[in-house]
């Protein structure tokens, strides 16, 4: 089910852009990270403050049906917003990965589970390993489960 509620689009231009494009085209098109031809998906939260409907393009990492979500801002000092987003709603929230968005339920990896998803993630997208070195910080990784 979609969730209700005003959808505020990203202040980033070109995230405003590739959701839009991704979503209108059923995920045919605006599909990868700009021009690294790596697949993205779509994530939508609830705002944690404000309660708005949010969406963000995400790297697809994708394993027996379930995907990882890496909050890691590019090896930036603190956690992007919709890390926050994530811990307030967790039950609140959808992907989009090709045609149809479908309804998920999030959860914080730790231990070995999320060296597990960690590894995926890397495998998918070679830079979050140098983004961990940036940073002080353990990027964060959610499990996101169909409900």
């Amino acid at each position: 089910m979609p969730i209700e509620g005003e959808y505020e689009p990203s202040p980033a231009q070109w995230v405003r852009d590739q959701v839009a494009q991704y979503e209108n085209s059923g995920g045919a098109r605006a599909n990868t990270l700009l021009d690294t031809g790596l697949p993205i998906i779509i994530v939508t939260t609830r705002g944690n403050r404000s309660g708005k409907v949010r969406k963000t393009p995400v790297m697809r990492v994708e394993h027996d049906g379930e995907y990882a979500l890496v909050a890691s801002k590019g090896g930036a000092p603190d956690n992007p917003v919709w890390y926050n987003n994530l811990l307030a709603h967790p039950d609140d929230v959808m992907l989009q990965d090709g045609n149809e968005p479908f309804d998920v339920v999030v959860r914080r990896v730790s231990g070995d589970e999320r060296a597990r998803w960690w590894d995926r993630a890397v495998q998918a997208y070679p830079p979050y390993a140098e983004y961990q070195v940036k940073t002080s910080r353990e990027i964060p990784v959610f499990v996101a489960s169909r409900k």
